[in-house]
């Protein structure tokens, strides 16, 4: 009897996991900080400044926007690496994901609640002052998906292996 090879081998859920880590990973390179401003004389400011002064990507904002893809991209190559094992999965592999990415959504969550903090008091007077307002930016939106998707994989794959567990193991038989 033939084995599956191993891309075969792996589930769709392991390989949805691993997608997410992969985006939220890509996603640190876009911006995940923006400033904008509705009056256009600010705006014009904003656009002659330099674009790392207006725009920030992950690796220069908090650790708030860094942090929480890292566990994902490493949750993501575990679950495709190992996923097969089925003493891994018995022992929890599944649930140590979901807790990864529940972790790593939380962290998302509160670096969006403290965006603002990327900034010392002083900028953000100034910022109010002059009517600039402090947002996120695309890859934060897509890393907050990226947590999303990871997780739903996660708990569907935590289902899948309650399912597995439920059933009788597969005896071999002897060939003689």
């Amino acid at each position: 009897m033939t084995r599956p090879g191993f891309v075969k081998s792996v589930t769709w859920r392991e390989w949805l996991g691993l997608a997410a880590g992969l985006l939220a990973l890509g996603s640190t390179f876009l911006p995940w900080t923006t400033l904008t401003s509705t009056r256009p004389d600010i705006e014009n400011i904003l656009a002659q400044l330099p674009h790392g002064d207006v725009v920030r990507d992950a690796w220069h904002s908090s650790f708030f926007s860094w942090c929480p893809p890292l566990p994902l991209l490493l949750a993501g190559l575990v679950v495709v690496a190992f996923g097969r094992i089925r003493t891994l999965r018995v022992s929890g592999l599944p649930q140590l994901w979901l807790v990864v990415a529940a972790a790593s959504l939380l962290l998302m969550v509160l670096g969006w609640f403290t965006l603002d903090w990327e900034f010392d008091g002083d900028q953000r007077g100034i910022f109010e002052a002059a009517g600039v307002a402090i947002g996120p930016g695309l890859g934060r939106f897509l890393g907050l998906f990226a947590a999303l998707v990871s997780g739903v994989a996660a708990f569907l794959d935590m289902r899948a292996m309650r399912a597995e567990s439920r059933q009788p193991r597969k005896t071999r038989s002897k060939s003689g």
